[in-house]
């Protein structure tokens, strides 16, 4: 027994032959190449192993920072025991992180990187990586020496790809259902595009240069003409303010240090998700509250689509301060359902573009928000892109059980037996 702790005597083991055991190490080779320029994106590793690109920059981290490459393995020290461990994807080409996150390349030799990916977020290495943290105080690092001395099973490669191609099947089928959702997008954008055609008196969104009057002007910067300019060409379209107000309702998380708080965060490629499940004396500031039908967005990469609706969330969910939260007003003439789907549109994102404000970093708060010009869809036709996301939402609920059947069918492969 490698540890005296109560987990380690319900530990369930590998079901392998003796032959296919073998400490990570076997497939796993440790890469220390430090960065020294600081143009390569940091990365943070979700929950579940998703990789995405952080809103801080490199520049504002004053330790050293090492390079991973896409289809290398990078874990979090404090966090491996949630499954934030993971391969740095194809569309990332190359990621900095921290100390805190070790790097690792694949022997290509011995293992399929998707296979390895499979085992890391399985219930029993999960089990593995929290039995060397069980007992200890605070939030226990698990070091590189001992992730490479853990065991996993590494059967030939065949019996590696058979289980590789079990969740790829699943992640097929749910990848239809997102397309989905991403088609009824497109169809919002291909229709709001059509309006600003037919309804501008010419095209500021994509021009180089355009003519004002002194008087038409704001201020003096290009983004403020630009949606000076937007709103004398467009001028049946109506400023968001008329629909949408700030939400902010302020809570104390640090108050109650031991209760879990589901933190939310917000991202272009799923929208609203649940961020991570923290104590509230891992806080020290006043968080943000959101409720299900609101809305909130990064001010810092809404230009890239940082936006989403609040799905249904427990009433004690929180978001960062620094996220900007607004919701519909009552007897909004927007539905929120269409809402959901507009702000996701390579239009809307056109016209965020020049309703930020910074000269360095730029953002958009609520009130730059509510300054943005919009075409107004009759409610019946809103109500139809409602009924058909909610079409798109049941179809995406049902991927749930397709990965959860899937993700038992691996685990029990992986366990072997």
């Amino acid at each position: 027994m490698g540890r005296w702790t109560p987990s380690s005597f319900t530990m369930q083991t590998w079901k392998w032959k003796a032959e296919y055991i073998q400490p990570l190490s076997y497939a796993l080779k440790r890469k220390n190449i430090e960065v020294h320029t600081r143009d390569v994106p940091l990365v943070t590793i979700r929950f579940g192993g998703a990789m995405e690109i952080r809103e801080s920059n490199s520049e504002d981290i004053k330790g050293k920072l090492y390079l991973a490459e896409s289809g290398n393995i990078v874990y979090s020290k404090i966090d491996v025991r949630n499954g934030a461990i993971g391969i740095v994807p194809q569309s990332i080409e190359k990621a900095a992180f921290t100390s805190e996150f070790p790097i690792y390349e694949i022997n290509p030799d011995v293992a399929v990187s998707e296979y390895i990916a499979l085992v890391f977020q399985s219930e029993i290495f999960k089990k593995h990586i929290n039995a060397i943290v069980s007992g200890a105080s605070g939030r226990k690092r698990v070091q590189p020496d001992q992730l490479e001395a853990l065991e996993i099973p590494i059967p030939p490669f065949n019996i590696q790809e058979v289980i590789v191609k079990r969740w790829r099947e699943s992640q097929d089928r749910i990848e239809s259902a997102k397309r989905a959702m991403d088609d009824l997008i497109r169809e919002v954008d291909e229709l709001l595009w059509r309006i600003y055609g037919e309804h501008a008196q010419r095209d500021i969104l994509s021009a180089r240069s355009f003519a004002l009057g002194f008087g038409e002007l704001g201020s003096w910067d290009l983004k403020s003409s630009r949606a000076a300019a937007f709103a004398i060409t467009c001028p049946s379209f109506r400023e968001m303010g008329e629909f949408v107000e700030e939400a902010t309702e302020l809570v104390r998380p640090y108050e109650d240090p031991e209760k879990l708080w589901p933190l939310y965060g917000v991202n272009n490629k799923e929208g609203v998700f649940l961020s991570a499940m923290q104590e509230g004396k891992e806080f020290n500031a006043s968080y943000k509250k959101v409720k299900e039908g609101w809305f909130f967005h990064n001010p810092t990469r809404c230009n890239v689509g940082s936006l989403g609706i609040v799905p249904a969330v427990p009433e004690d969910a929180v978001t960062s301060p620094e996220y900007q939260v607004w919701k519909l007003r009552e007897n909004s003439e927007l539905l929120a359902g269409y809402t959901a789907l507009m702000i996701r549109t390579s239009f809307f994102l056109a016209l965020v573009q020049f309703n930020r404000v910074g000269a360095v970093k730029e953002r958009m708060y609520v009130d730059n928000l509510k300054a943005i010009r919009i075409p107004v869809l009759p409610l019946e036709q809103q109500h139809d892109f409602v009924r058909r996301r909610d079409e798109a939402l049941r179809m995406l609920e049902q991927t749930a059980t397709i990965e959860a059947e899937a993700k038992a069918a691996v685990e029990k492969m992986i366990i072997g037996g």
